[in-house]
C-alpha cells in the first residue's frame, strides 16, 4: 500500500483509521530504510511482521513475479510446488551470475540486494564479534570444507608452482579432504604436548617451510575452533612466520565466531603478521540450516578474487536464513548470545569436574580451549576400549548428541594417509576421554540433562566391570 491506496481507502473506511493504519505501516518502512541507508544489523531485533514484509518486498523485485512476465529463457525462476516456492518466499533466481557469485542479477534485484545486505549483516556481525579490521566476507552457499578448497583453489592461480599445504594437525575430515580436494599434498605438522593440551609445534612448522621451499608451499592451513584437549592454534605466531616467509595464511574458524578468544586470535594474528582468509560455518555459529559459510579477510581483492573463483551461480537459501535469523536476533539479541553461551560453559566446566571426581576420574585442563571440554576415562579403559565406546553408544540412544568418546590407538585413513590415534589429535595422547562442548544455543537443561544422564551411563558401565571382576578369596 503506497500513499495513493491509503488516499482512496478512505472513501470505504474512515480517514482516522487509515491514517493510523499508515502511520503503523511507515513504522515498518523506516526499520527497511535504515537497514538499506546504514548497510549494519540494526540493535533490536525485528518482529516476524517486519521480516515477512521486506521478504515479500524483496521478492516483487524479482522478473519471475512480475505481473505479466513472459519467460522464454532456460532459466526463469518457475517452481512447480507452491510449497517450494513458499518456503523460498518466492525469492527463486539465487544469488550471483555465472562468472561471480557476487554478481547483480538483471532479472533478479531483489535477490541481488537480499546477497548485498546478508552480506554487509555478516561484516557487521564479524566486526562485533571481535575482528574489527576484518575488510571484506561473503556468505557461499557451501559448509566450510568446500570453502576451505575454494580458497585453496584461488591461491592456486597466485602460487602455481606450490604442491603443498601446511597443516598442524586437528583429527577432523572435511578440513583434511579440502586440501585433498583441491589437488595439494597435507603436510602434517603433529601437535605437542603440553599439560593436557595439545598446541602447535611452531619449530616443526618452520622447519618444514625450510626444508620444501617458500615457493613450494601453497599456505599455512590453520585452525581456531576444536575438540579439546587439541586448543586453537598459536596463530599470532604462525601469522608471524607466514609474514616472514610471504606465504599465505587460511584459517578454518568453523564454530569459532561465537568465542571471543576465536576471533581475538584472528585479530591479533592479522595484526602482527599475515592472514589471507578465515572461513567459518553458518549452522554452527547463528542457529540456522546447515549448507553455508562465510568467507572473510583483511584483503578485499583477495575475497573478491575468491568470489569469482566460484562457478556459476548459487542457492540463496543460506544467505536468506542468515538474513532472517540476523533482522530477528539484532545486534544486541546475537551479543546475549554470546555473552550467554560463555556463562553455560563456565557451568559446564564446572558440572563435569565434580561428575569426572565423583567417579575418580578427572576434567583434562586446556584453558586455552574455550568451547570444548575433555574429561578422562581412566577407569572404563581399564575394562578396554570396547568399554569406553559403550559408553558413547549409551548416551547416543540416551539422546545426549554431540558427545564425543576417544579411545586409544585408533586408525584411521583419509586420502591415502593413514592417522593414529585418530580424533586424539595425536598419535600417542595418554588417556581416553569424552568430550563435550558449550556451543550456542545451549541451556541450563542441556547441561543437566547431559550430566544426570552421563552420571547414569558411568554407574551403569561401573556395576557391569565389578560384576565381571573374579571374587577375592577368602582368607
Amino acid at each position: 500500500m503506497n500513499g495513493d491506496n491509503y488516499a482512496v481507502s478512505e472513501r470505504l473506511v474512515s480517514a482516522s483509521y487509515v491514517r493510523q493504519a499508515s502511520q503503523a505501516r511507515r513504522g515498518h518502512e523506516q526499520l527497511i530504510r535504515l537497514l538499506l541507508e546504514q548497510g549494519k544489523c540494526p540493535e533490536e531485533g525485528w518482529s516476524e511482521s517486519t521480516i515477512e514484509l521486506f521478504m515479500n518486498e524483496l521478492a516483487v523485485m524479482d522478473s519471475n513475479n512480475f505481473l505479466g512476465n513472459c519467460g522464454v529463457g532456460e532459466r526463469e525462476g518457475r517452481v512447480a510446488s507452491s510449497l517450494v516456492a513458499r518456503r523460498h518466499y518466492r525469492l527463486i533466481h539465487g544469488i550471483g551470475r555465472s562468472g561471480d557469485i557476487a554478481a547483480i542479477q538483471p532479472k533478479a534485484a531483489g535477490s541481488s540486494l537480499l546477497n548485498k545486505l546478508t552480506n554487509l549483516l555478516v561484516l557487521d556481525i564479524l566486526k562485533l564479534s571481535g575482528v574489527r579490521s576484518v575488510a571484506s566476507c561473503f556468505v557461499v552457499p557451501m559448509a566450510t570444507g568446500m570453502s576451505l578448497t575454494l580458497c585453496f583453489l584461488t591461491l592456486r592461480q597466485r602460487r602455481p608452482k606450490a604442491r603443498y599445504i601446511i597443516w598442524p594437525r586437528i583429527d577432523q575430515k572435511s578440513c583434511f579432504k579440502a586440501m585433498i580436494t583441491a589437488g595439494f599434498e597435507p603436510i602434517i605438522i603433529e601437535n605437542v604436548l603440553e599439560g593436557d593440551e595439545l598446541r602447535t609445534d611452531l619449530e616443526a612448522v618452520e622447519r618444514k617451510i625450510e626444508e620444501l621451499g617458500a615457493d613450494s608451499i601453497l599456505c599455512v592451513h590453520s585452525t581456531t575452533s576444536c575438540f579439546a584437549p587439541r586448543v586453537p592454534d598459536r596463530l599470532e605466531e604462525l601469522a608471524t612466520i607466514c609474514a616472514k616467509y610471504n606465504i599465505p595464511h587460511i584459517v578454518n574458524n568453523a564454530y569459532g565466531v561465537q568465542s571471543s578468544k576465536c576471533m581475538h586470535l584472528i585479530q591479533q594474528g592479522a595484526r602482527v603478521g599475515r592472514i589471507d582468509a578465515f572461513v567459518q560455518s553458518l549452522d554452527k555459529n547463528f542457529m540456522v540450516p546447515v549448507g553455508g559459510a562465510i568467507i572473510a579477510g583483511f584483503d578485499d581483492s583477495f575475497v573478491q578474487e575468491i568470489s569469482k573463483t566460484y562457478p556459476g551461480r548459487a542457492s540463496a537459501s543460506p544467505s536468506l536464513d542468515l538474513l532472517i535469523t540476523l533482522l530477528t536476533l539484532g545486534a544486541s539479541g546475537y551479543k546475549k548470545l554470546l555473552s550467554d553461551r560463555k556463562e553455560m560453559y563456565k557451568l559446564l566446566a564446572e558440572e563435569l569436574k565434580t561428575l569426572a571426581s565423583a567417579h575418580g576420574e578427572r576434567l583434562l585442563d586446556t584453558p586455552h580451549n574455550p568451547i570444548s571440554l575433555a574429561m578422562s576415562l581412566n577407569g572404563l579403559q581399564a575394562s578396554g576400549n570396547q568399554t569406553v565406546t559403550q559408553l558413547g553408544s549409551m548416551l547416543f540412544t540416551r539422546q545426549v548428541s554431540g558427545a564425543r568418546v576417544v579411545t586409544l590407538g585408533k586408525e584411521q585413513t583419509i586420502g591415502g594417509h593413514t592417522f593414529c590415534g585418530f580424533m586424539s589429535h595425536s598419535d600417542a595422547y595418554p588417556c581416553p576421554y569424552l568430550n563435550a562442548a558449550a556451543a550456542v544455543g545451549i541451556t541450563h537443561e542441556d547441561v543437566a540433562m547431559c550430566i544426570k544422564r552421563l552420571d547414569k551411563c558411568l554407574r551403569t558401565l561401573q556395576k557391569e566391570a565389578q560384576s565381571r571382576s573374579p571374587l577375592t578369596p577368602l582368607s
